[in-house]
């Protein structure tokens, strides 16, 4: 039987199916852009058209299927718009669904995600829910070019400490769990790097890998909403989100150093500046 990897050529899923490979897995990975996919995974995997809202592309993205990689896209803010395909993961007697949370989700209602591991729950699919703590890339992504262009870090995030992990990590935790649905059957696992850091730790070392000064902007959530709205142009709902999780990052949701990782893979997480080292182009002027 196979594993279906939703969101493959994201930052997740990547490495998700690129370890599920080392471990002998035959994947089936899944999106809206094949040419992408094939492009990226070449014949090492089988490719599937899937689409959340498009029913009629979720019975050939589960066939052969026994276990799947769950991510919730961030353009769909709603948890209902996961549950008919969530319905028929349940009708096609999958043995292990692997949801990508978040950590700290099971006592906060309010992210999409804690409605997502409910509903998957109560309906009796068996589940293994990773909830990992802030994502390294993060940093590398989406509030990359404020570093790489104006020296600055601008996130809504005041004092508060997140104990980033990177991508990377994750992918491999996701994969020992789906490689072992039995051991893992109705588990949930906080995943964290070795460290809290808050944003001025975030951007010492920044500056200490790049070479020049960087620093921690801070704005307040309607500075930095208006900013990514405004000036980047990206979409209200994604904001709206990620304004959410920043006020619960300030409340100490994300602060908690776990050994998640070092239990399921044997190793210790990256570091924060092991992975700026890694990824010192993308910052670069």
């Amino acid at each position: 039987m196979k594993v279906l990897v939703t969101g493959a050529s994201g930052n997740v899923g990547r490495y998700v199916v690129k370890e599920l490979l080392k471990m002998g897995e035959n994947v089936v990975v899944a999106g809206t852009d094949i040419k992408k996919l094939k492009t990226m995974f070449g014949d090492k995997v089988d490719a599937v058209e899937f689409d959340f809202t498009n029913r009629q592309t979720f019975m050939e993205a589960l066939h052969e299927v026994d276990r799947v990689f769950l991510m919730r896209p961030p353009h769909l803010g709603k948890p209902q718009d996961l549950y008919p395909f969530i319905d028929i993961m349940k009708s096609s007697n999958i043995k292990l669904v692997s949801f990508l949370s978040l950590m700290g989700v099971e006592h906060n209602t309010i992210p999409p995600h804690h409605k997502i591991e409910k509903y998957i729950e109560n309906i009796g699919i068996p589940y293994a829910h990773i909830r990992p703590g802030f994502f390294m890339q993060n940093v590398s992504g989406i509030h990359a070019k404020e570093i790489k262009e104006q020296d600055k870090i601008l996130v809504p995030a005041g004092k508060s400490k997140a104990s980033f992990i990177d991508a990377k990590d994750i992918g491999l935790s996701i994969a020992v769990l789906l490689h072992e649905p039995e051991r893992y059957k109705n588990t949930a696992h906080t995943i964290t790097g070795p460290q809290a850091l808050d944003y001025y730790q975030v951007a010492d070392i920044l500056s200490t890998v790049l070479g020049r000064k960087i620093t921690y902007d801070k704005p307040g959530y309607l500075k930095y909403r208006q900013y990514y709205i405004n000036n980047r142009g990206l979409d209200k709902k994604y904001v709206n989100v990620t304004v959410a999780l920043y006020f619960m990052t300030r409340m100490g949701t994300a602060k908690e150093v776990t050994d998640g990782f070092y239990r399921l893979t044997g190793r210790q997480p990256r570091t924060f500046k092991d992975f700026a080292k890694e990824n010192k182009e993308v910052f670069l002027k």
